[in-house]
């Protein structure tokens, strides 16, 4: 079991290091190299970057474009005002609309060129950012997965912070049992549990990241329409095979109403979706309620 965890924690460091925005590693040309030779010059990147940067751009096609790894300058603005939200509460504010529209010119996701031959990535816009918080925790989940699975693993539970990904099932022959954490009450009971098998559960929500203003919380999961957190929901969990694709429609989903968001989870194959609304209620996909377990 130790050989096994620590071929899966080396793996996952990796793709940590290269999928980083905010940090630098020796011999590493990351996310943030990218970010930082924006306008400048096309980066040597690993193979690993360049096939997360497509999958990225399929689900932002799949997604109408609700989930974006070029909105990075409006990201950006948001992370420095929260953390200096967090940091000294009295003194937290919100970013200024003139300040996000601007930042939001910048979020073209063909200004984002690869060119695979040369495995280089160039972003043309000289204000663009990258940022892949959205899909880039499930894509290494998934891709870790199968490389477990062609190293022989057939029996495994990975859960990286809200991504939880399983292949076959337990010793017992029994599904995976998982948590669909509950939104409104902080470490308290799980919401419904759900069976896993070969397939793969993520949630996103409005009570992990989070700074106060004026009384009202504002969460990390930027609507690209309006530039400002979506208050639809409080949590909306996908159930897919996929984990990289679960981690986009999390997000997606997130920031799409709720008949819209539905259309999109019914019309994917394999693909259930759960949602929790302000009110509490929660309301789920046509085949989600059969995955949900004692």
């Amino acid at each position: 079991f130790t050989r096994q965890a620590e071929m899966i924690y080396s793996e996952l460091k990796e793709y940590h290091q290269l999928y980083d925005i905010y940090n630098s590693y020796e011999g590493v040309d990351n996310i943030k190299t990218v970010n930082e030779q924006a306008g400048i010059a096309p980066v040597k990147v690993d193979r690993r970057i360049i096939d997360l940067l497509l999958f990225s751009e399929e689900a932002y096609e799949t997604a109408g474009g609700k989930v974006n790894v070029a909105f990075g300058s409006v990201l950006k603005i948001w992370h420095d005002y929260r953390e200096a939200g967090t940091e000294d509460p009295g003194r937290a504010a919100l970013p200024g609309t003139d300040l996000l529209e601007e930042a939001s010119g910048h979020t073209d996701i063909d200004q984002l060129i690869i060119d695979e031959q040369a495995t280089t990535v160039y972003l043309a816009d000289p204000k663009m950012s990258l940022d892949v918080g959205a899909v880039a925790k499930g894509y290494a989940v998934e891709q870790v997965a199968r490389a477990a699975e062609e190293n022989g693993f057939a029996s495994l539970l990975i859960s990286v912070g809200g991504n939880v990904r399983s292949i076959g099932t337990r010793d017992d022959g029994a599904v995976w049992k998982v948590g669909v954490q509950n939104p409104y009450e902080q470490g308290g009971a799980d919401m419904t549990r759900v069976g896993l098998k070969d397939a793969s559960l993520v949630t996103s929500g409005i009570y992990e990241r989070y700074y106060t203003v004026d009384g009202k919380n504002y969460h990390h999961i930027i609507d690209p329409a309006t530039l400002y957190p979506a208050d639809y929901f409080l949590s909306v969990s996908i159930l897919c095979p996929d984990s990289g694709l679960a981690d986009a429609l999390s997000t997606a989903v997130f920031n799409l109403p709720f008949e819209q968001g539905l259309a999109l989870i019914e019309s994917l194959p394999d693909t259930e979706a759960a949602w929790v609304f302000p009110d509490k209620q929660v309301r789920y996909s046509s085949g989600f309620q059969n995955h949900i377990t004692d």
